[in-house]
């Protein structure tokens, strides 16, 4: 697979979407090719069945190679699931020379105590995030490299998931004879691939609204600022509409995505959709004013949950008010009406986030609609990550010929040779998503 091609790898309840995305000359992603399959070993976004989940993603895979003619080697994959949850956290440390101005290691010292926060049985840390800094009491700095002080600390967004749910989802990539080459939470995915950054600058909420879960990422001044799952998606609708119609899942789905709405006022009493009967009995008469009552009540559950928790970031104080609003995204973003009930319950303006943003101009109707966001967001995720790549293996290259050219300055001089190493090696702080993707990794080798 070429150094410029990325997949993404978007492991849902409903379905397991493969998809293969480059560069184009003018920056902008462009889909190659795209792999779908039912998803059926994945519960409210975590692996209950390890062998039907493999089964699933090589499916999707196949297909997306088949599309692109490209072989699939490496993805990047989403995590999710009721299991990730969210918290705010202060931590500080104290310099032993205030002389010396601030680095990335004092950035990481103070990052690795966040690490050490005890947590439940099974969770870990899966992602921390600096918010602002404080320096010697000064607040409100966004980056303190290069300032003097003694005392450091920081606002820290945390994410915390069950380590056991992600070695899963590692264990069936491997299985799937992929390799694993980056893991991001699905909400920033989401986020990366619908949102620009005017909008995360100016505040914003946005909902995905998948099969099994409903995600939540608040940003605010450019940062993330608050990650939530809810534990219902489309599914739970379409659990309902079975119940209440009594009819079979396959028609209930239908229904919700052909002739559903959120909105039950714009159903006239009249309206009727016939249902062909199970083996020879009569066919079924459903009204669509039901079925909208049906949707409407389980759909206002799932947007007070999601409105509570923009309420919990702090959304009505003055400083963290949400300007952009809210963009809805996901496959359950395509539910008619879903805005218009999503700006009556929250008073906020909301819109649908299509993940057209980044994407080439000729792209496909299918590949910009909300259902793809995530796999979208992932792909654009590891097309950043090999750059980076390339750079670092650049910048080693030029730090080699460097050390090369002032051996050979030196040598027929007696001055002591300098050591150039330290001073001129680029450091990166690698980000925790790599950090942990090295970790799955790593126990995956010990295991086998």
């Amino acid at each position: 697979m070429e150094n410029n091609i990325a997949v993404g790898l978007d492991i849902g309840t409903t379905k397991i979407v493969a998809m293969i995305g480059r560069k184009n000359e003018y920056g902008k992603v462009e889909i190659l090719g795209i792999g779908r399959s039912k998803s059926l070993g994945v519960h409210r976004g975590v692996v209950n069945n390890i062998t039907q989940t493999i089964k699933s993603i090589q499916t999707a895979v196949q297909e997306a190679e088949a599309a692109a003619n490209e072989k699939i080697e490496g993805v990047t994959v989403g995590i999710a699931g009721q299991h990730i949850r969210s918290l705010q956290h202060s931590d500080y440390i104290t310099r032993s020379n205030s002389e010396t101005v601030i680095d990335e290691d004092d950035i990481d010292r103070l990052i690795d105590q966040v690490h050490k926060l005890v947590m439940l049985p099974g969770e870990e840390i899966i992602h921390v995030l600096p918010q602002e800094y404080k320096v010697d009491g000064q607040a409100e700095i966004t980056e303190p490299i290069g300032m003097y002080g003694g005392r450091l600390e920081a606002n820290f967004h945390v994410v915390v998931g069950q380590v056991a749910s992600i070695r899963n989802v590692g264990r069936c990539i491997k299985t799937a004879l992929l390799d694993l080459e980056g893991i991001t939470l699905e909400p920033l995915a989401s986020a990366n691939a619908v949102l620009s950054q005017e909008e995360k600058e100016a505040g914003v909420a946005l909902i995905d609204i998948g099969g099994g879960t409903t995600d939540l990422a608040i940003f605010k001044d450019g940062i993330i600022r608050h990650t939530a799952v809810i534990p219902f998606g489309g599914n739970v609708i379409t659990e309902d509409i079975k119940e209440g119609c009594s009819i079979i899942e396959k028609h209930a789905e239908l229904l919700k995505t052909k002739f559903g709405s959120a909105w039950p006022g714009e159903n006239k009493e009249n309206e009727i959709v016939s249902i062909p009967g199970l083996r020879g009995r009569e066919p079924k008469e459903i009204s669509l004013k039901n079925l909208s009552k049906i949707i409407h009540a389980r759909v206002v559950e799932i947007v007070e949950q999601v409105y509570l928790e923009i309420k919990n970031y702090g959304h009505e104080e003055q400083k963290k008010k949400l300007i952009a609003g809210i963009v809805l995204t996901g496959g359950g973003a395509q539910l008619k009406h879903l805005k218009q009930l999503v700006e009556y319950i929250t008073g906020m303006d909301t819109r649908i986030g299509f993940p057209n943003e980044h994407l080439a101009g000729g792209s496909d109707e299918e590949i910009t609609s909300p259902l793809y966001a995530t796999a979208v967001g992932l792909v654009m995720d590891g097309l950043k990550r090999n750059e980076r790549k390339k750079t670092e293996e650049l910048q080693e290259e030029e730090i080699v010929l460097e050390e090369a050219e002032t051996e050979t300055e030196v040598e027929g001089e007696d001055q002591p040779q300098e050591t150039v190493t330290e001073t001129t090696k680029p450091k990166r702080r690698r980000s925790f998503l790599d950090k942990l993707t090295e970790s799955v990794r790593d126990f995956l080798d010990k295991v086998e």
